[in-house]
């Protein structure tokens, strides 16, 4: 794994020189950073180590993809509908624990500060809020299921 030090300074790097990607690879490691645009934090990925010649095989981590397009919703669903994405990779999860109920479920009525559920990230809980107005429509990802960053979590019925 990366040296959390040799990390900070590529993303520093990376922002000084306004680059959007960076992919570094040697012998031990693979480090792909990406920034979809200013306001959105690096995404990281990272493989596991690889074999060298002569040494016994090491399976390599798969490398987090971008997920598969889903089916676009129909014209007349897609003007009134706003996806909530997550913000970065992680778990999902839908209710602040697991005996707690779900901070929203589909019918509910949110405003632009409601949190609707975390992303655990690195061991942190993010609240991730609906920053919109209108009414649960569908819930796309089950509690507990890795996300990717980008990725529809819910989609919200505008009022």
């Amino acid at each position: 794994m990366i040296d959390i030090r040799k990390l900070k300074e590529l993303v520093r790097l990376m922002v000084n020189n306004d680059l959007m990607e960076l992919d570094l690879r040697d012998e031990t490691e693979q480090v792909t950073i990406r920034r979809p645009s200013v306001n959105v934090p690096p995404q990281v990925t990272t493989a596991a180590p690889v074999a060298m010649a002569g040494s016994a095989p090491v399976a390599a981590a798969p490398i987090a993809s971008a997920p598969a397009a889903a089916a676009p919703p129909p014209a007349e669903a897609a003007d009134d509908r706003h996806a909530i994405e997550s913000p970065m990779v992680g778990t999902f999860y839908a209710a602040p624990s697991p005996e707690k109920p779900p901070f929203v479920k589909v019918g509910d009525s949110v405003g632009p500060d409601t949190v609707v559920c975390l992303i655990e990230a690195m061991k942190v809980f993010n609240e991730i809020k609906a920053e919109c107005s209108g009414v649960v429509d569908e819930v796309l990802v089950s509690s507990g299921t890795p996300v990717e960053f980008g990725q529809p979590l819910l989609r919200i019925k505008a009022r």
